[in-house]
């Protein structure tokens, strides 16, 4: 039987299948269910109306009354038309604006009829109006929460252009609210309700999209953003226990010859949280259980050795290895480095990626198969079909944000029996609630201190007016032998972003750095394979001075010798993003720059983002600070909904604190029933069964 709440929406009143097509293709919103969890994501206080002398063009949105004294439209052809409306109050008239529906509004208008308006004021040409400001009729009562604090939904350009005004948003939901009575069914356990001092599910629901005050909805917020933290975390708990209360793993007892060989061929003493890090994973290996575990450390903190000394315990105990990077550069690099530290010992290692010829292929394939093969370095390539290994016991994820869950659930079925071990790397900082969510069933290891003889990278934020200061300084490093990066984070100019760009860059600094005295090289998303191998070569081995790249040498390039990054409008990249260009300079012992090139005019917001990559080198700080300011899906380059489970009002920027309440909840709970095999758990185990056909279980791949 179909549950109420999985109706699709087009059975509501002035829905119907068309708009019910377009809501679902634009928000996702199909059912009733999907509709009521389309939270309000801010709140405007209807509670005070404004005099129109007292309106300002710099106060938010405001409601003003007054008397439509007259209306008429302006301009010639349908697409410059507009219709302006005078509206009067005791103390002046305003304008009021439409660029749109012009013939609809006004014929739906009526002269000399008060009206209640409520919008935002600007300036134009000397004169204060309101653009498309909603109108209502002062006694019509046929909505909630038209005064007071009413609701504001996210929506689209495409469904605002169609007529969906926020006064539809609220009549569609108020309708499903009445249509949903009676059919609202705790989600919570009345024990947990009382001993929280949670509101009940029904009231949250109602006072979140209609609060009568501020402090019900307060109260409804708390519920709502606890609940579904709150599951999320029993969800990730319970996996974890389940994880740690199996004996699947594979028991890596012994430290053998290929570890010692490459650890006493170290030319340097690896650092304190190296070792401490080696220590906690050589653990999990002898448990007996499959180990799940983040490895975070900066951009240059040795994390690829880490991976490398662990793996090397795999083929110890007769297990083969694999490292999986996101990127060919990057999986090139890793293979480098690893050839680099295995020399001379026998380990057998290979690289696959797009690029390998297929007759490589085949030897590869064959190797793998008969288990020859120690340890294979790759790209996503390593998840093809036919890719099979002998005995996979051990699998390195690094830069895990880059590939997704199903491609990296793909790497399970590569070998039979037992699990291999599991070893997620990033070099992206996570804040501790994000990690804690989106991490939350695996064991973490943070490698938080820097190589000895590392420094700290001098960052300085330059306007586009000083660039010629920037070129001097860039032809003093060169001329002591350093090279310099330049990143770009467009390739073609674009008429609507004034930014920077790859084209127009590479021409000026060929200009300004001219052949043969100088050499550039340049590398971008869309060279072919070879071109981009060739030019970022020709930087590695240092026959180019500058490499002149967009955001894709972000992660997996490293060259000593480079000890300036130049970045071009530096205000269009996040925080996190700035970071992590940073590091690819400052990894050899010279002192190192990251110079930060923008625009004149900054936001606010920019500025304060810029201030902050000046003055602090540490990651953590800066992916905090990055998270404040954009949210926490954006650190990874995509919106709050990109995280791998769905967050309808909770947020981890701003929710922490609840965040650990309900982990804390969680965590009593399964400390007393960790499979939640008691009758009382019923509801919750029902509920993470209704929350996981969501979404696909994965809870042995990180």
């Amino acid at each position: 039987m179909v549950s109420i709440w999985d109706t699709n929406i087009q059975f509501l009143q002035g829905v119907g299948p068309r708009r019910a097509g377009e809501l679902e293709k634009e928000l996702n919103i199909k059912t009733f269910d999907d509709l009521i969890r389309h939270y309000p994501f801010r709140y405007i206080d209807r509670t005070r109306f404004y005099a129109i002398n007292e309106i300002d063009p710099e106060l938010a949105y405001i409601q003003i009354r007054g008397v439509v004294r007259d209306m008429k439209i302006v301009g010639s052809g349908p697409r410059k038309q507009r219709l302006v409306i005078l509206l009067a109050d005791p103390t002046g008239t305003v304008e009021l604006v439409f660029f749109k529906g012009v013939r609809w509004i006004k014929d739906k208008i009526m002269l000399h009829t008060e009206y209640i308006v409520f919008g935002k004021p600007t300036l134009f040409n000397g004169r204060i109006n309101l653009v498309h400001p909603d109108m209502d009729i002062p006694d019509d009562q046929g909505l909630r929460g038209s005064a007071g604090l009413q609701a504001v939904y996210s929506s689209t350009e495409s469904l605002r252009d169609r007529g969906f005004t926020q006064k539809i948003f609220s009549r569609l939901i108020a309708q499903t609210l009445t249509r949903l009575e009676g059919h609202i069914t705790e989600t919570l356990p009345d024990t947990l309700i009382r001993t929280l001092k949670l509101m009940p599910l029904a009231m949250a629901l109602e006072e979140i999209h209609f609060p009568k005050n501020l402090k019900n909805l307060q109260a409804a917020q708390t519920r709502l953003k606890f609940e579904e933290l709150f599951y999320i975390q029993l969800g990730l708990l319970r996996q974890r226990s389940v994880r740690l209360r199996a004996e699947d793993g594979l028991p890596f007892l012994s430290v053998g010859k290929a570890f010692r060989d490459c650890y006493n061929k170290l030319p340097f003493e690896l650092t304190g949280a190296q070792k401490r890090v080696i220590k906690e994973i050589r653990a999990d290996l002898k448990s007996g259980q499959q180990m799940n575990r983040l490895l975070q450390g900066d951009v240059g903190s040795g994390k690829t050795l880490v991976a490398l000394l662990s793996a090397l315990i795999a083929v110890d105990n007769g297990f083969q290895a694999c490292i999986m990077a996101p990127t060919e550069i990057l999986a090139n690099q890793h293979y480098q480095t690893v050839c680099r530290f295995l020399e001379g010992q026998d380990v057998q290692i290979a690289l696959l990626t797009g690029s390998t010829r297929q007759a490589d292929r085949k030897v590869l394939h064959e190797a793998l198969l008969d288990g020859s093969l120690d340890l294979l370095i790759g790209t996503h390539a390593l998840i093809e079909d036919t890719v099979t290994f002998k005995n996979l016991g051990f699998v390195v994820i690094d830069e895990q944000h880059r590939f997704g869950v199903e491609q990296r659930a793909r790497l399970w079925k590569k070998t039979e029996g037992s699990p291999p071990h599991i070893l997620v790397m990033t070099a992206t900082p996570i804040p501790r609630t994000l990690a804690m969510t989106l991490y939350g069933d695996l064991d973490i290891s943070v490698i938080d201190d820097m190589p000895p003889g590392r420094q700290p990278v001098q960052t300085v934020r330059y306007p586009a007016s000083r660039r010629s200061a920037v070129y001097t300084f860039m032809r003093g490093q060169i001329r002591e032998g350093r090279q310099v990066y330049i990143v770009y984070p467009l390739i073609r100019e674009s008429e609507k972003l004034d930014y920077e760009n790859l084209e127009t860059g590479y021409r000026d600094i060929t200009a300004a750095f001219p052949a043969p005295l100088y050499s550039v090289a340049v590398v971008h998303g869309q060279q072919k394979a070879e071109d981009k191998a060739f030019d970022m070569n020709m930087f590695v081995k240092g026959k180019a001075q500058i490499l002149i790249a967009t955001s894709v040498i972000e992660v997996g390039v490293d060259v000593p010798n480079a000890t300036v990054m130049v970045i071009e409008s530096a205000e269009r990249f996040g925080l996190s993003q700035l970071h992590q260009l940073r590091g690819r300079v400052g990894r050899g012992a010279e002192k190192s720059y990251c110079i930060l090139m923008t625009g004149n005019a900054l936001s606010k917001e920019a500025r304060e983002r810029l201030k902050l990559m000046c003055e602090s080198n540490n990651g953590f700080e800066i992916a905090e600070a990055d998270m404040r300011l954009r949210g926490p899906g954006d650190l990874e380059g995509t919106a709050q909904s990109g995280l791998a489970f769905d967050l309808h009002i909770a947020n981890l920027a701003k929710d922490g604190q609840i965040l650990e309440w309900a982990r804390l909840e969680a965590g009593k709970i399964l400390d007393e029933d960790p499979l939640l095999e008691q009758p009382k758990n019923k509801l919750l185990q029902h509920q993470l069964k209704v929350l996981g056909n969501r979404q696909a279980d994965y809870s042995k791949i990180s």
